[in-house]
């Protein structure tokens, strides 16, 4: 049980920063209805909880040791990450509404890999501290470990997904609107960046 706190604990230390999964997550609880919103919820706590499994084994080392391979994710990703962006930009709030038309599963399921795959920083980053925490537990606590971190990628999300849904019907077009304003202007800025490392590797 301690290890499964301690993992607990890190992990929603780890996933409650404002990013793009957070933004990600908020946008579709607050612009669809509950049952699609924690669908979403769930598809993204599935590639969260599968870039930490890599990460706790080691994929980011891969990472580090090919430099081709880190052009290759920045590039796609950044690419990627602007279209969602301008995407969420460019919806107009009389299109918007908390029981309007959701986005289909497929890009959902694309949408929710992309923002959560295509970091490098984050597969480095979580491997970093992943790795590091793994170093340090015995045998039998590792498996405890990565289940609280898991936990904490379900509690927070869903629980984001369930807070946003009760207040949705309050929300009207033009703060939807806004929601996407600055959702979109945040992820299409970190295309950017993405986009910004990729040329800086090239020099």
């Amino acid at each position: 049980m301690q290890y499964y706190l301690q993992g607990l604990t890190l992990g929603l230390a780890y996933v409650a920063p404002i990013g793009l999964q957070n933004l990600f997550v908020i946008h579709a609880a607050a612009t669809n209805g509950r049952r699609k919103a924690l669908l979403t919820a769930l598809i993204v706590t599935f590639f969260d909880v599968s870039l930490a499994l890599a990460c706790f084994f080691g994929a980011g080392a891969v990472l580090a040791r090919w430099e081709w391979l880190q052009k290759v994710v920045l590039l796609a990703g950044g690419i990627l990450v602007i279209v969602i962006g301008v995407g969420l930009l460019r919806a107009k709030a009389a299109e918007l509404s908390a029981t309007g038309e959701s986005l289909p599963l497929g890009k959902t399921i694309t949408s929710a890999c992309v923002v959560t795959w295509c970091n490098p920083q984050a597969l480095l980053d979580g491997t970093m501290m992943l790795g590091a925490f793994r170093v340090t537990l015995p045998g039998s606590g590792a498996t405890p470990f990565i289940l609280g971190v898991a936990s904490a990628s379900c509690l927070w999300f869903s629980g984001l997904t369930l807070l946003i849904s009760l207040f949705s019907d309050r929300i009207g077009s033009k703060f939807l609107r806004g929601i996407n304003i600055v959702s979109g202007t945040v992820i299409s800025l970190y295309g950017v960046k993405l986009l910004w490392n990729f040329f800086q590797m090239l020099l």
